[in-house]
């Protein structure tokens, strides 16, 4: 632990004709091993109970690249999300109609989750296809499959915003 060493002194001699006594000088030596074995067994116990956080994963089915599906145009539902956020909806070959995120300062405009479960309720077999314009941004995709989470809606499918589809929002837009 600890050691002091009283080791031998040597005499200061005559200085001004008195003898003089010298001092011992004690050395001291802290031997720090033990303080060393505590620090790693601190180390050790927090790094053991500390619980680490699990990244919250949503587990997502990608179909092979071949694979074709026919779905009837009654259980399809298209959400279309703009750059600018705005998200336009439409079931089969209607015309898009503008659907908010959350809530709508206009009452008119309806609010996506109560469409969805509205939606769903009616048609079991709905399936959701989602296309989000490649100038959004990821967080505008990530709301809109909240959204359909939140709806307990877990058949839904992400398709590329073609010019079709921009053609079709402008047309609603003008009507």
């Amino acid at each position: 632990m600890a050691n002091v060493d009283l080791g031998s002194t040597k005499s200061a001699g005559k200085k001004g004709g008195k003898k003089r006594k010298a001092k011992k000088r004690i050395a001291v030596r802290l031997d720090m091993t033990p303080m060393v074995d505590v620090v790693m067994l601190l180390i050790t116990f927090f790094m053991l109970t500390t619980v680490l956080t699990t990244p919250q994963t949503m587990e997502i089915n990608i179909p092979p690249d071949e694979s074709t599906v026919e779905v009837a145009e009654s259980s399809l539902l298209t959400l279309r999300v703009t750059a600018e956020g705005a998200i336009y909806w439409n079931m089969g070959i209607e015309e898009p109609q503008l659907v908010e995120l959350a809530s709508a300062a206009d009452s008119t405009i309806r609010k996506l989750r109560p469409l969805l479960e509205e939606r769903n309720r009616s048609n079991p077999k709905l399936i959701t296809l989602v296309k989000v314009e490649r100038e959004g941004t990821f967080e505008m995709m990530v709301n809109v499959m909240d959204e359909l989470n939140l709806a307990n809606i877990n058949r839904f499918s992400f398709a590329p915003f073609t010019p079709n589809d921009k053609e079709r929002i402008k047309k609603s837009i003008s009507s």
